[in-house]
């Protein structure tokens, strides 16, 4: 990684791509070690060919977020999705939003799915919303979205001894205009059960926000994001990596840009 590159110096390892929000191929020139594609529902699934192309361009590995639910990539039932996929992209295993599975998808079990996807897999990394236990059983690395908890769990997981790798999933905001943080995470973060329970019903969740909601998304952003300046990220992925996390992965909220320099 290029020690004057932007996503050095604020502290990411990696980079994840919303394939619906971008060209995933202009993500090539970025120095970072890992690029990971969201998944956003089978028709947005990038090409094939479009991932081969860019794990041989990028100096990274390339990882797509795969939903052992979901046809295609099912490893107890059709799994053809993944046999389009080349040896040289790696998988992140997850066991699916709801929001991108039928209702038939949706009541598959999910434990036996990672755990055979897995032996297929073994260096996959395993996402674990919604199922933490089952993913820490598993024993790969562990993909976590930043929560306000996040430090503590880290820490706590490691006084227990466990050694694997975490990664950290955040969105990231390079700016401390607050206006533009609500504007690119505010929706995101007043999904969060905590912070929806603590808005005024109704209230703006973007730049429009005023009086308490405001307050409480701008102290949710800063739970569940990176946002700030460059030496206020850095702050924030310095105290993950001192509490446990292995890798940093940027979701790059306002685009691709601020993180080109």
């Amino acid at each position: 990684m290029t020690a004057s590159s932007t996503v050095a110096r604020v502290g990411l390892d990696a980079i994840a791509l919303k394939p619906t929000e971008c060209d995933v191929s202009g993500a090539a020139s970025l120095p970072v070690e890992t690029i990971a594609i969201d998944y956003e529902g089978r028709e947005h699934l990038p090409d094939p060919d479009v991932l081969e192309t860019l794990a041989a361009e990028a100096e990274a590995e390339v990882r797509v977020t795969t939903p052992v639910r979901a046809d295609g990539f099912d490893p107890l039932g059709d799994a053809s999705l993944i046999d389009d996929l080349s040896n040289s992209i790696g998988r992140v295993l997850v066991a699916g939003h709801p929001a991108y599975l039928t209702d038939a998808e949706r009541a598959r079990a999910v434990a036996p799915r990672l755990g055979t996807a897995l032996e297929a897999d073994p260096d996959a990394w395993v996402g674990t919303e919604s199922v933490e236990r089952i993913a820490m059983a598993t024993g790969g690395t562990q993909y976590d979205l930043l929560s306000r908890t996040t430090e503590r769990e880290l820490r706590a997981l490691r006084a227990a001894g466990f050694t694997g790798d975490i990664a950290v999933y955040a969105p990231t905001v390079l700016t401390d205009d607050e206006d533009a943080v609500l504007d690119a995470v505010g929706d995101y973060v007043a999904r969060r059960q905590s912070v929806a329970a603590a808005l005024p019903d109704g209230a703006p969740t973007d730049a429009n926000a005023i009086g308490r909601a405001r307050e409480v998304l701008l102290e949710a952003a800063r739970d569940y994001a990176l946002v700030g300046t460059e030496d206020a990220i850095r702050e924030q992925t310095d105290a993950l990596r001192e509490a446990g996390a292995t890798t940093i992965v940027g979701y790059p909220a306002r685009g691709l840009d601020p993180l080109r320099s």
